[in-house]
């Protein structure tokens, strides 16, 4: 792979790559389970779990899974899950969970964030906070979150 590898999982909702980090256990999987066993009209497909390489590439940051992990998805008290997966995806929104800097009324500078030289839109989910319902109520923005 040519970028760096962090611990994430990835997803594609339509054409909108989603990288969702988070310490282990904050429910990096769980979340994007959620979304691909109950997605609406749009495609949903995993890109990655656990692993996710990023390389930035005309202004653009590429999301790719690890190849030992393609496909694959922990499926927590149940083992690894096989999965269609997507070899890469352009990433629109970054998701961090268990974010200590999520607020009620998230102040403008923590809806952002640079990886790699690339700004993304970020969505800062507290400790405890239903990470779905959040996502989901940020998707349903209609796109204002396309052009960070």
């Amino acid at each position: 792979m040519a970028g760096p590898s962090i611990h994430a999982t990835a997803i594609l909702w339509g054409y909108r790559g989603i990288l969702i980090r988070g310490p282990s256990g904050s429910g990096k999987s769980r979340l994007a389970l959620s979304l691909l066993q109950s997605h609406g009209p749009e495609l949903v497909r995993l890109i990655g779990d656990d692993r996710i390489h990023l390389e930035a590439m005309h202004g653009r940051l590429l999301m790719r899974p690890a190849q030992a992990l393609a496909g694959r998805i922990e499926i927590r008290g149940q083992g690894i899950a096989r999965l269609p997966f997507e070899p890469v995806a352009v990433a629109h929104l970054v998701v961090d969970l268990d974010a200590s800097d999520s607020a009620r009324l998230p102040e403008a500078v923590s809806l952002t964030t640079d990886l790699l030289g690339v700004r993304l839109a970020r969505l800062p989910v507290a400790p405890g906070v239903d990470a779905r319902v959040a996502l989901l109520a940020r998707l349903d923005e209609k796109c204002q979150w396309d052009s960070a």
